[in-house]
């Protein structure tokens, strides 16, 4: 059919002439939380946790889901129904928020055609200073393992382990980039174990050369607790000459000390927000 113009073309149309999806958005929320040690003389041992929710109804009742939500499409952007979920899930609206990948496999939903656009938020869990919901969780990522384009990934949350198996094939040869193929999953809803995978890939990949690392850390912090830190997140030793050279100008030494802890008292640092 031909229009004349735009306002004759709006008149004539019908939006029940096409198909229609749903928009969701879901949260993957990493946080870095600190391991008891039986050896006083040494630093807690550390380890990543993501944030998980426990569905109550169908589809998947039961099983663990990223915290997520459907955006209103009258009201809000995606980015606002993220910021939304973030405040219901850890009453915070300050904290790192960034846009990781749309999902938009054609079954990954068995109600509808749903894509769904994840969101990585970074959060150091002492801010949060009111307790969870009940039905949510911090789970430590305690094994990650690489081996021929596998993944094996393995969270617990002191109650319960959950075990991720996923594939990697390469996408793309000139950028690198890889599809994620899930294995195994009988404990995750819908495809949340490969946004988990994608966001961690990602997260390691920015650690070295951005400053994103800092939103998981406490305001003052040890040059040692910082180094955990990367190497949690980068699942590998790091050598202490070349981790300070790589730091050297990202944090600033105050006059704090860190005692108390069985060892001998330690300087304090805080990022050096004035290197942006």
């Amino acid at each position: 059919m031909e229009f004349k113009n735009e306002k004759e073309f709006l008149k004539a149309y019908n939006p029940n002439d096409f198909e229609r999806l749903s928009m969701t958005t879901d949260l993957l929320i990493l946080s870095v939380s600190s391991k008891d040690t039986d050896n006083y003389r040494k630093t807690d041992k550390k380890s990543m946790s993501i944030l998980l929710a426990k569905r109550d109804n169908y589809p998947y009742k039961d099983k663990w889901s990223l915290p997520g939500g459907f955006m209103n499409p009258k009201k809000e952007t995606l980015e606002d129904c993220a910021k939304r979920v973030l405040r219901d899930e850890t009453k915070l609206d300050d904290i790192y928020l960034e846009q990781l990948y749309t999902f938009d496999s054609i079954n990954r939903d068995p109600r509808m055609r749903v894509v769904s656009t994840a969101f990585i938020a970074l959060v150091d869990k002492n801010r949060i200073k009111k307790e969870l919901e009940e039905n949510t969780s911090w789970f430590d990522i305690v094994e990650y393992k690489e081996w021929n384009n596998n993944v094996k990934i393995t969270l617990n949350n002191g109650n319960e382990t959950i075990v991720l198996k996923l594939r990697k094939e390469l996408k793309d040869k000139t950028t690198t980039r890889y599809n994620y193929i899930s294995i195994e999953n009988k404990s995750l809803s819908f495809d949340h174990d490969i946004v988990i995978l994608t966001g961690l890939e990602r997260l390691r990949n920015k650690i070295l050369y951005t400053d994103i690392i800092f939103n998981m850390m406490p305001k003052y912090f040890t040059l040692s607790e910082l180094q955990q830190v990367y190497e949690v997140i980068l699942n590998k030793k790091l050598l202490d000459p070349a981790f300070r050279r790589m730091i050297s100008n990202k944090v600033i030494k105050t006059e704090r000390m860190k005692t108390g802890e069985g060892h001998r008292p330690s300087s304090l640092f805080r990022y050096n927000n004035e290197n942006k």
